[in-house]
């Protein structure tokens, strides 16, 4: 027997509706439009279209970075933190390239999912907007991939790239740092976008854990806060020619990012008790009986960022990190090696 005409195949019966992801692209160009005379043309164009044009930048040199929020997005979306998991992976982006002293100019997004559902998109797309015109950069496109069968209802993978630019003469690279430089530790507001497998897993052992109070807020919002974005704090001083390196304290830690803008004859000596251990990282040593080697590798343990510079300008940077509100504390020196982090003394719980 013939099958019926409504009975045949199409996009939409497979999982697709073209007509809804049209109709919400024309949402997002609202909420992507800019004032930058530098993007050329508009979403729904083919690539998008920055004119590279760099007042006060004799020699520019870009800057790229890809980013996506680890794990943390799992927990995110399952409890609908749609915008919040957004911010961390604009923020995390933006100082991957702003520990190099690059400012960013614009960022494409990856929004990959079972189904599509217009107003979880339209909060995501919308929050990343809003979080790179803070950041004096623009939101110029990206993807939104709906693939059922592949994905399932309910989850979204995220990605982003950035382009930055900096000066030539000014790139911060590490290649500065000398002994007898101090490193400076910025305070972090959290876990950021690192720990979350360990913490899921925690979760998974001890279920009443979200209950927990850290600090006066549930254990859930402790874990699920923002990454901060460091660029306010730090732009500033990029021209500072004391100012010999800083790194971004991510997935391994202090001692793995650390070294990576060390030169080859030099070590970073940290003391351990100088690290001021935010509450929530208690707590999940506590609860997960976590050793101290552990913590140290998997979590930034209070430390979002580290600067190294001059031992005399030390001051001056504590001062102007203070006035933007970021904390800060000396939590070691530069010392003669071989392109290592050293750990010397405990941490204080």
């Amino acid at each position: 027997m013939p099958k019926k005409k409504n009975d045949g195949l199409s996009y939409k019966r497979a999982g697709v509706d073209i007509d809804a992801a049209n109709s919400l692209k024309q949402n997002m160009r609202k909420d992507m439009e800019t004032t930058d005379p530098r993007v050329l043309n508009r979403v729904g164009a083919f690539g998008s279209l920055f004119e590279a044009s760099f007042p006060g930048i004799a020699h520019p040199v870009l800057v790229m970075k890809t980013e996506e929020p680890g794990s943390k997005q799992k927990l995110a979306i399952e409890h609908k933190r749609y915008g919040s998991i957004c911010l961390d992976m604009i923020h995390h982006l933006i100082n991957d390239i702003a520990v190099m002293g690059a400012v960013p100019l614009a960022v494409q997004d990856a929004i990959i999912c079972g189904k599509l559902e217009p107003e979880v998109v339209t909060q995501m797309v919308r929050t990343m907007a809003e979080a790179c015109r803070t950041f004096d950069c623009t939101l110029t496109g990206g993807e939104t991939s709906e693939q059922p069968g592949v994905i399932p209802e309910g989850t979204y993978i995220l990605t982003s790239s950035v382009v930055g630019v900096v000066e030539k003469s000014l790139i911060i690279d590490g290649s500065r740092i000398q002994k007898g430089d101090q490193v400076l530790a910025v305070a972090s507001n959290g876990l950021h976008t690192n720990g979350y497998s360990l913490v899921r897993r925690l979760m998974k052992e001890r279920p009443a854990i979200v209950d927990d109070s850290v600090n006066g807020e549930s254990f859930l919002d402790a874990i699920l806060t923002p990454h901060l974005c460091y660029l306010p704090g730090i732009k500033e001083l990029f021209p500072m020619q004391e100012l010999h390196g800083m790194a971004h304290i991510t997935g391994g830690g202090i001692a793995e990012n650390l070294d990576r803008i060390l030169p080859a004859d030099l070590d970073a000596r940290i003391h351990l008790k100088e690290i001021d251990i935010l509450p929530i990282f208690r707590l999940i040593r506590e609860a997960g009986n976590v050793s101290d080697a552990d913590m140290l590798r998997t979590f930034n343990l209070g430390v979002g960022l580290t600067i190294v510079a001059d031992r005399k300008s030390i001051s001056l940077i504590e001062s102007h990190l203070a006035k933007k509100g970021f904390a800060s504390n000396v939590i070691g020196e530069i010392v003669e090696g071989k392109k290592s982090v050293d750990f010397s003394g405990k941490l204080s719980w």
